[in-house]
């Protein structure tokens, strides 16, 4: 009886997950099970599927970002004089284990069209800690009110998920959310090519986020307009994990790109600066020129992956 009752119970398999992807990651999880037959609860493990990190191969594109670094120095005078924008203040969340140096030239493109673009002023990004979170809560605060008007988030990768979740905290602050191959649909069972320093700084995640805990179609939508920009060829995390659902306030940009180099990747840039000229209020979706289309593949929706699978 109680071997019955535990070949029974089974966690919830997304069909994306378990068919989208080739072979799933099988992860354990205990489970306590109460078993009549034996008068005791018994502990037993559970097949999760996870999505697996991306392959070797793909992990070796991680390589271009020299050429992202090189195609940066050569746009960068035309990026720098897109247009003027509304001078609305601008907030960039760095990536694990990065800091604000290494969006500093993000930084600079934005300043140089208008816009007041800010670090975060919490020195690395090691993860969801108690120090971090209210730091960025603080932070988007003290912008707000030294601005008088609310505020654009971007955020690259692990930056992104606290865009996000700030966004949903706190909409009345936030003019709209930009994020840069950010895996916000990540959960615990999923795996990514950044686990073991992320594993090894777990003890120091004490912040009240929810972030690997909940699925992103169990949290409540975003009220604000929502852009996620991603690449097939991310050798970090699955590109998957980065697409949002599409909606009247939400759209998907893909990109050529790495994941280590998106912050300095020319097209990336330019859909960002595209977002952020739109007019407060006056949201719509990114439409390319027609000169630089080849740069912008036809991006996924959530819902086409869900079909798929």
């Amino acid at each position: 009886m109680a071997f019955e009752l535990a070949r029974c119970i089974e966690a919830p398999r997304d069909p994306i997950r378990r068919r989208l992807w080739g072979r799933p990651v099988p992860l354990r999880r205990p489970e306590r099970v109460y078993a009549p037959a034996l008068g005791v609860v018994m502990e037993i493990s559970t097949d999760i599927r996870g999505i697996r990190a991306p392959a070797m191969t793909t992990r070796m594109m991680e390589a271009m970002w020299p050429a992202e670094a090189a195609g940066f120095l050569t746009t960068s005078p035309l990026l720098r004089r897109i247009g003027r924008g509304d001078g609305h203040p601008v907030l960039i969340l760095p990536g694990f284990t990065t800091s604000d140096l290494s969006t500093r030239q993000l930084r600079g493109v934005l300043r140089a069209n208008g816009y007041r673009a800010h670090g975060w002023l919490l020195g690395r990004n090691i993860g969801p800690t108690d120090r971090i979170i209210t730091g960025v809560r603080e932070r988007i605060e003290e912008l707000v009110e030294r601005h008088g008007r609310p505020i654009t988030l971007i955020g690259w990768s692990l930056g992104g998920i606290f865009a996000r979740a700030m966004a949903r905290e706190r909409p009345d602050l936030v003019r709209q959310v930009i994020v840069l191959v950010s895996p916000f649909r990540i959960t615990e069972y999923d795996r990514s090519s950044l686990d073991g320093i992320y594993e090894r700084l777990a003890h120091r995640h004490d912040g009240d986020l929810e972030l690997r805990e909940l699925r992103e179609q169990e949290r409540p939508p975003l009220d604000v307009p929502s852009t996620s920009i991603y690449t097939r060829t991310d050798g970090m995390v699955a590109w998957q994990l980065c697409i949002d659902e599409v909606g009247p306030q939400s759209e998907n940009i893909e990109i050529y790109s790495s994941h280590i180099g998106v912050v300095l990747n020319p097209s990336a840039i330019y859909a960002v600066l595209d977002r952020l000229r739109q007019p407060e209020g006056e949201w719509r979706p990114f439409q390319p020129p027609f000169a630089l289309r080849p740069w912008y593949p036809h991006p996924a929706t959530w819902h086409e992956l869900r079909a798929a699978a």
